[in-house]
C-alpha cells in the first residue's frame, strides 16, 4: 500500500528508479494499484447496498409498527367489549356467554 501511495505521482522513469531502489517491478506496483482501486470500488458498492438495506429495513419497521398499533387498538376494543359483556351478564344475572 505504501508503494502505491509513494509512486502515485511518479513518471514512468521515476517509477523505474523507485522500483530498482526497492527491488520491485513496475508491474507489481501497477497490479497493487489496480487492487486498491478495485477494493475501493467494492467498498463503495457495499456502502450503497448497506444504505439500500437500511432504507428497506426502516420502511419495514414502519409497516410493522403500524400493524402493531392497529392490533393493539383491536385488542383494547375486544377487552372493553368483554368487560361490558361481563357487566351486562352481572346486571341481568346470567352466567352464559351466549346470553
Amino acid at each position: 500500500m505504501t508503494a502505491v501511495i509513494e509512486t502515485a505521482s511518479l513518471t514512468q522513469l521515476e517509477l523505474g528508479e523507485y522500483c530498482r531502489r526497492n527491488g520491485l517491478y513496475p508491474e507489481q506496483i501497477n497490479a497493487w494499484r489496480q487492487a486498491c482501486i478495485s477494493g475501493q470500488e467494492a467498498v463503495q458498492i457495499q456502502k450503497m447496498a448497506d444504505h439500500e438495506q437500511t432504507r428497506k429495513d426502516k420502511k419495514r419497521i414502519l409497516e410493522l409498527e403500524r400493524d402493531l398499533r392497529r392490533k393493539d387498538a383491536a385488542l383494547a376494543e375486544t377487552a372493553a367489549l368483554l368487560v361490558l359483556r361481563k357487566k351486562l351478564n352481572d346486571y341481568w344475572g346470567t352466567d352464559g356467554e351466549d346470553n
